[in-house]
């Protein structure tokens, strides 16, 4: 597992550099739609039924507004619109860093 090197806000984007020199640029509005979060993914029950989750809701105005390390595998950040639940582990945000930005 690769873990951040340098994690920092360069303009409204959060840029990571990871340990072995790769580096990620990820918006606000994507991390906030991929927040692994109940209250954005929802909860599935034993038969497979889901409840909850957001669906696909509009963020492009949300701004990250912090961050915070969990332990050694995870980021939590902190959104302009009051969400700070989803713990991002270090693996999730690299796949989220090759996804398309647009």
């Amino acid at each position: 597992m690769q873990t951040p090197s340098n994690i920092q806000m360069i303009g409204d984007e959060i840029a990571i550099a990871w340990s072995d020199g790769a580096e990620s640029f990820l918006r606000p509005d994507l991390l906030r739609r991929a927040s692994p979060s109940a209250e954005t993914q929802g909860e599935r029950d034993v038969f497979g039924n889901q409840y909850g989750g957001a669906g696909r809701a509009d963020y492009s105005g949300v701004r990250v507004l912090g961050w915070e390390l969990i332990g050694n595998y995870a980021l939590r950040f902190e959104f302009s619109d009051g969400h700070r639940t989803g713990l991002y582990t270090y693996d999730y945000l690299r796949k989220l860093g090759t996804l398309p930005q647009n």
